[in-house]
């Protein structure tokens, strides 16, 4: 089977192919031309190995894509501003399939846990921080919660900051009901794409994840959420509980802010400005649609 109809067979079956790929697919067929030239320049001055964090900003920021995503494209906004802002930024790819290229994510996300623990102990060594920030999208936003419990993070990692996590799962607008109408779907799904159906409300791993309270102690937790997700749902599942823990709906900042599941973390720099504000809450400055142009 050629590698695309491994990922898209499974979803087209579900119908899970249009709330999950084609928005995410399409965004990044359009980024791809920038994506090659922001990579051949050094992706626009983040991934610099050599960057020293400053005393104003003392710990690496490491940023994690989402489902379908990559390291250069989920971030071609996001990590700019973060590097004008005196960070050393960096990004990683994940939850590869074999014979997938671009798309990302897929993977099993136990596993890709332990890609991102790998990544930031290369990035602690690097710069010589004691922690890293770490902030993600989607998928990015919850899979570093199974690394801060279950594989050590929490000594690694001062904050952990999501864009439209999908802390326990996504019904799809109850897409995912239909799974049981359709005999060997979920089996299929799982075998060859497990990344998503890790991600289903009610999968194994999210009952493992969450089991026991959503947080772990010395972790400072942001979700960053918009009511106009539509692929996260019910978009009220994203926040977590537990101390420590600051839940943010975009609406609440901006009322006049439109942002869906991608555009949060693509380029809405009114949720970069609330992503800045958690990495550095002592000098953090009220969000509101004014954040826009800062």
């Amino acid at each position: 089977m050629l590698p695309w109809k491994r990922v898209f067979r499974p979803l087209a079956a579900l119908l899970l192919i249009t709330a999950v790929a084609t928005v995410p697919v399409a965004t990044a067929q359009a980024a791809t031309a920038r994506a090659a030239s922001v990579q051949a320049a050094g992706a626009g001055g983040w991934n610099d190995y050599s960057c020293k964090p400053s005393a104003a900003h003392p710990r690496p920021v490491v940023l994690v894509h989402g489902t379908l995503g990559n390291s250069i494209d989920n971030w071609l906004s996001l990590a700019p501003y973060l590097k004008d802002r005196g960070y050393c930024v960096y990004s990683l790819d994940y939850g590869q399939l074999p014979g997938v290229p671009v798309f990302y994510g897929l993977g099993p996300i136990d596993t890709s846990a332990e890609q991102l623990s790998a990544f930031v102990d290369k990035v602690l060594a690097a710069t010589g921080a004691a922690k890293a920030d770490l902030v993600g999208h989607s998928q990015g936003g919850m899979m570093p919660r199974y690394y801060l419990k279950f594989l050590g993070g929490a000594a690694k990692v001062n904050a952990l900051v999501g864009l439209a996590p999908d802390n326990h799962g996504t019904d799809l607008d109850g897409l995912t009901n239909l799974l049981p109408y359709f005999p060997g779907a979920a089996g299929l799904l799982k075998a060859t794409t497990p990344g998503l159906a890790d991600q289903i409300v009610g999968s194994d791993f999210l009952t493992k994840l969450n089991a026991g309270g959503d947080t772990v102690p010395g972790v400072h937790y942001t979700v960053i959420a918009t009511k106009h997700d539509e692929v996260v749902t019910p978009w009220r599942t994203q926040y977590l509980s537990g101390p420590d823990v600051r839940n943010v709906l975009l609406q609440d900042l901006c009322p006049l802010d439109l942002s869906e599941h991608l555009a949060i973390a693509l380029f809405d720099r009114i949720a970069f400005h609330e992503v800045a504000g958690a990495l550095d809450p002592a000098h953090a400055t009220a969000t509101t649609c004014a954040s826009a142009f800062s």
